[in-house]
């Protein structure tokens, strides 16, 4: 299985939104690129989500009140 690499991820999503924005692809290829940016779209949200949950966590202090604590992680 290949690594998602975010970044790259952006760069391409950025290109289709110029090639789309541009109005020089046809109609079928239109349909192509969107399709592909929605998917990319849904892995960097998803890449997003992932790496949200490793860094925080919600923890009651003493005082009953939350605050936001770097999560310690786990060697994977």
């Amino acid at each position: 299985m290949t690594k998602f690499d975010f970044e790259k991820a952006m760069e391409k999503l950025e290109t289709i939104i110029d090639d789309l924005e541009s109005g020089n692809l046809s109609l079928d290829e239109s349909i192509k690129a969107f399709e592909k940016g929605v998917e990319l779209s849904k892995q960097c949200h998803k890449k997003l989500t992932e790496t949200e949950a490793k860094v925080k966590q919600l923890i009651k202090n003493e005082s009953g009140e939350f605050e936001l604590n770097l999560f310690a992680e786990e060697d994977e």
